[in-house]
């Protein structure tokens, strides 16, 4: 089991840049993949998987976010960070972190809502 909180959200103009953080409540080296969800409003295609990083460091980006965001783990401090640069309307979503462990059991934050409007 583990506890995750995302943090970071918020309100920002279209271009700007913003860090989400992901805090879990024990360390996070058992767990293979930690990811970044998102769901847009009244989008009824589901959560979107954003940026996954594993345990080794290999990332993985959906083509919408490539070249625009990074993701990164610090196993030691349990923490996962997503940097999202050049934001766009589009972005606009509640973003979820998650925690894969080696049972392939998912866990999930309760999410941090990011909102790109002029």
């Amino acid at each position: 089991q583990v506890q995750l909180v995302e943090s970071g959200g918020g309100l920002v103009q279209p271009g700007w840049s913003l860090r989400l953080s992901c805090a879990a409540s024990r360390n996070i080296v058992g767990f293979t993949t930690m990811s970044w969800y998102r769901q847009a409003p009244a989008d009824g295609r589901g959560r979107e998987l954003v940026a996954t990083v594993s345990i080794g460091g290999n990332t993985n980006y959906a083509d919408s976010v490539k070249g625009g965001f990074t993701i990164s783990r610090y196993n030691a401090q349990t923490l996962v960070y997503m940097q999202m640069n050049s934001l766009i309307p589009a972005d606009t979503a509640v973003y979820y972190c998650t925690a894969r462990d080696l049972f392939i059991r998912d866990y999930w934050g309760q999410g941090t809502k990011v909102t790109i409007s002029a």
